[in-house]
């Protein structure tokens, strides 16, 4: 089971609402009392995400809406493959439909490209993570993809994670005061720091934070850093992989001995999922 997010309503219903607005003057052309029944489909393979927020979205529309899900959150499905009947109103179904796709061809399209991202790390002591490189009110649900993907989650926004980059160093005047004020601001919150040069690795890991981001560090200059960090005794300190990550040299990077590789391409550069969903008037 995986941990629905707390915003999943406010999404569906802020989602509704610009869709919405004063009322669906299409649908207005069927009969109140006319019912129907939809199948919906995918046309591709995929890993599914996104059932709450399409339960929710039929909910808020209409209550009276029966939906017989033909698939867990997190299965990989076969193209050509039935997910779910819904029947009803039919002005429900043909209001909500859009809406309801929209969530799950997004969740679906993160949570299938992180699946793929992810098994290739199979064998390697790194988790993938997420970023902040989300779409404008949808952070939650499309991290919320990420895991039901395999995948892990970075900080979820700016309040939960201390990360220090060139910008904050500079203007704090180097890494070692900004790690020693994070920690004095915020002490129980966890304190994260980028380098991008040998030089920036050793200060940051006698500055002691709790993650040390190698921001397009190649596959050699991350062994050469996992070595400093031995020798410096600091391997309580988790190792990032970040920038200049692709698909062809993600393994190579996992098996370097990192902890973790962040990619923002997991949230933004997706394609969404090819659904169908037919409606039938009974």
């Amino acid at each position: 089971m995986h941990s629905i997010p707390s915003t999943l309503s406010a999404d569906v219903s802020r989602a509704l609402q610009e869709d919405i607005r004063s009322g669906d003057v299409t649908a207005d052309l069927i009969s109140e009392a006319q019912t129907g029944r939809a199948v919906l489909m995918t046309r591709e393979a995929m890993i599914i995400a996104g059932l709450p927020y399409a339960t929710e979205t039929f909910a808020q529309v209409d209550p009276e809406v029966v939906i017989t899900w033909l698939v867990n959150e997190g299965d990989a499905i076969n193209a050509g493959s039935q997910l779910a009947i819904f029947e009803g109103p039919a002005r429900a179904l043909l209001t909500a439909e859009r809406t309801a796709l929209n969530f799950i061809q997004l969740l679906s399209a993160v949570a299938t490209r992180t699946h793929q991202l992810a098994q290739l790390l199979n064998g390697t002591s790194a988790k993938l993570f997420d970023t902040r490189k989300t779409l404008p009110g949808l952070r939650d649900a499309q991290k919320y993809a990420v895991k039901v993907g395999g995948g892990e989650n970075h900080r979820i926004g700016l309040f939960d994670q201390v990360l220090i980059k060139e910008n904050h160093i500079a203007a704090s005047g180097s890494i070692t005061q900004a790690i020693q004020t994070a920690r004095r601001l915020h002490p129980s919150v966890k304190v994260q720091v980028e380098v991008e040069t040998f030089e920036e690795l050793d200060e940051a890991l006698a500055a002691q934070p709790d993650i040390i981001m190698l921001d397009n560090f190649d596959t050699q200059a991350l062994q050469q850093a996992l070595s400093r960090r031995s020798t410096a005794h600091c391997d309580h300190i988790e190792f990032e992989a970040s920038g200049g990550i692709t698909e062809e040299n993600l393994r190579e990077i996992g098996l370097s001995g990192v902890d973790r590789i962040s990619l923002g391409t997991l949230t933004k550069d997706i394609r969404a999922i090819d659904l169908s969903m037919r409606v039938e008037l009974s």
